[in-house]
């Protein structure tokens, strides 16, 4: 006992020299396609999920619009660079985020939040986490989520009658990140959106630093995936330029080689992580995230 009263003191002044527990990294997430941010089966539980396994952090589930509505049909009609100009006003003004946060996009937001890191980086995002994004983009659209498909079934027709004109490319989400490996020229001359963020017209140096800056940058590809096409696009490959058979990991693009975006340097250094899980596009269990990716949220 006497020993135990005289630790007392001590242990007092060690807290008081080492401070209170340093406060969880706060979570930024971004929702997939016909998706929101507060979607009790989708988003909402998500996270439910990491305030659960991650006491006191701070989970901001982005929403673009004033409403659930809008946010589900800004997914599909609203301007790519809008979104992520709002979006980098909202952490911008946000005071919880100022000293960094980790990211976590879902499906298309995984490659909208990646252009949130290289377009804006205070505050700094720490981790990328992208789960089923398509960093190449798309090249069809065999499925789609949700109560969807009759929205999906207009925005094939409209992809195949022109997805590089100019109307299509500012009003319609999905033509924004299409990617037609028959028409490379026409991709990198007029895709507003992801041929920018992947440096296809040029070398955009803020950028490649930003980006860089990351701590880690995980790619998760779904095994059995169904709606993304092609499914390796969410490891960052793509089909083989001139065809749309054949795929090639990301260390065999033009885009890696050249390293337009710092990817190959950050593959050298173990900033890349890139991870398989059975199922299909957003299929993963509780089991799984709690032992694969909440190691990198904490």
């Amino acid at each position: 006992m006497a020993a135990l009263r005289a630790a007392v003191p001590v242990l007092a002044l060690l807290g008081l020299c080492l401070g209170p527990a340093a406060a969880a990294t706060p979570l930024v997430i971004w929702h997939g396609m016909g998706d929101s941010c507060c979607n009790p089966v989708s988003m909402g539980y998500v996270k439910k999920m990491v305030e659960k396994k991650i006491p006191g952090i701070y989970v901001l589930s982005l929403k673009i619009g004033s409403n659930m509505i809008q946010d589900v049909e800004n997914s599909f009609f609203m301007n790519v660079n809008d979104q992520v100009r709002e979006v980098c006003g909202q952490l911008a003004t946000d005071p919880r985020l100022q000293g960094g946060y980790n990211a976590m996009g879902f499906s298309q937001g995984g490659q909208f939040l990646r252009a949130v890191a290289q377009r804006c980086p205070a505050p700094p995002m720490l981790n990328l986490i992208s789960i089923g994004g398509q960093h190449q983009g798309v090249y069809g659209f065999p499925r789609c989520p949700g109560e969807s498909s009759h929205v999906c079934d207009w925005i094939r027709k409209t992809l195949d009658l022109g997805a590089y004109t100019k109307a299509v490319q500012e009003h319609l989400v999905q033509a924004e990140y299409w990617h037609d490996p028959l028409k490379e020229e026409d991709y990198r001359k007029n895709s507003i959106f992801l041929a920018d963020i992947n440096q296809e017209r040029g070398i955009n140096e803020t950028y490649k630093k930003n980006l860089m800056a990351l701590k880690k940058f995980v790619m998760v590809k779904f095994l059995n995936d169904t709606m993304v096409d092609p499914p390796i696009s969410e490891w960052f490959g793509f089909y083989k330029s001139g065809q749309a058979k054949e795929t090639i990991p990301l260390q065999e693009t033009s885009l890696y080689k050249e390293d337009r975006l710092g990817l190959q340097e950050m593959d050298k250094a173990g900033k890349l992580v890139f991870l398989g899980v059975k199922g299909d596009h957003l299929h993963f269990s509780e089991e799984w995230f709690d032992s694969t990716i909440l190691p990198f949220l904490q």
